[in-house]
């Protein structure tokens, strides 16, 4: 990647499951999605709550790719 080119967090909208948060993520930090979705999983076991939220954040502020 060359110094004028950036990267924009955005939600997925072709590697997605729900709504393209964990593609984004994945996409954004050059990493497979799937450790992201394994991640939100594991925060969801104790309970939903831990792993659910930071997802509905996430789902919230970042924009969908156009």
């Amino acid at each position: 990647m060359s110094e004028t080119q950036t990267r924009n967090l955005r939600r997925s909208r072709s590697d997605r499951i729900f709504a393209g948060v964990c593609g984004g993520l994945g996409a954004f930090f050059g990493i497979r999605p799937l450790w992201f979705r394994v991640g939100f999983i594991i925060a969801s076991l104790p309970g939903g709550l831990p792993g659910m939220l930071p997802y509905l954040i996430c789902w919230i502020i970042i924009p969908r790719e156009a």
